[in-house]
């Protein structure tokens, strides 16, 4: 492996990723491998850019928005920008995820009450019935 480049399959092992992954990736113009014919070779760029797409995408930030964000840093104001407006994407993405964790809180306790009613409607259910005396 060459400090400068990887290549594709270094790249997978690396980042735990499979070609499809990084061609697909490639297409979405995301990363900008050197091309040699058949040949990928990813630089330090791509793999600084690999990252944060995996990162954007653990957070769910759509490709787009990645994309977007990636394409801030060729501003020219010392990622002003692209930290600025990643931060505003970042704060909505995590007002959604806390909102959906609530939301899944929520179910989560109804269900275990509802789960709880039926345990106890199972007991009673299975107890042998005594004869009227």
């Amino acid at each position: 492996m060459n400090d400068q480049t990887m290549t594709i399959r270094e790249m997978c092992d690396a980042f735990e990723v499979t070609p499809r992954t990084l061609r697909f990736y490639e297409a979405k113009e995301l990363l900008f491998p050197i091309r040699e014919g058949q040949k990928r070779l990813f630089t330090r760029r791509d793999r600084a850019r690999l990252k944060l797409i995996l990162k954007g995408k653990r957070f769910g930030f759509s490709l787009e928005e990645i994309r977007q964000l990636l394409d801030l840093y060729e501003v020219g104001d010392q990622q002003l920008t692209q930290l600025t407006k990643t931060y505003e994407v970042a704060q909505t993405r995590l007002a959604d995820l806390m909102k959906q964790r609530d939301e899944l809180n929520t179910a989560i306790d109804e269900l275990q009450e509802q789960m709880k009613w039926g345990e106890n409607m199972l007991t009673s259910l299975r107890q042998p019935k005594r004869a009227a005396e």
